[in-house]
């Protein structure tokens, strides 16, 4: 019975932190850069683009689709970031396991 009980306070402590680093990682903030830092986009941890600022020198209206490019190059850079801390924080927690979301 001792062994169950440890077990339990082992597991309850481990979803306590993991619950922590999911929050942190929620409410940390990532920027995004593109190719000579002309775009950045900022994301939070679940995601969410919260910003986007575009240098003057990106903008030439000859050429929208190098700006659009710059765009997503920023924001795949924050989001991969997300991706890389959520499993550097989370994947301790999680090892091995097929864990929908996380």
């Amino acid at each position: 019975m001792r062994g169950m009980q440890g077990m339990m306070q082992k597991m309850q402590k481990m979803q306590k932190e993991l619950e922590k680093a999911q929050q942190e990682i929620n409410e940390t903030e990532f920027t995004g850069t593109s190719q000579s830092d002309l775009v950045q986009v900022t994301v939070n941890g679940q995601n969410e683009v919260l910003s986007v600022k575009i240098k003057p020198e990106a903008v030439d209206v000859d050429d929208i689709e190098l700006l659009e490019d710059l765009v997503l190059m920023a924001t795949n850079d924050a989001l991969q970031q997300v991706k890389t801390t959520t499993e550097e924080k989370i994947g301790r927690y999680t090892k091995g396991l097929k864990i929908p979301g996380l």
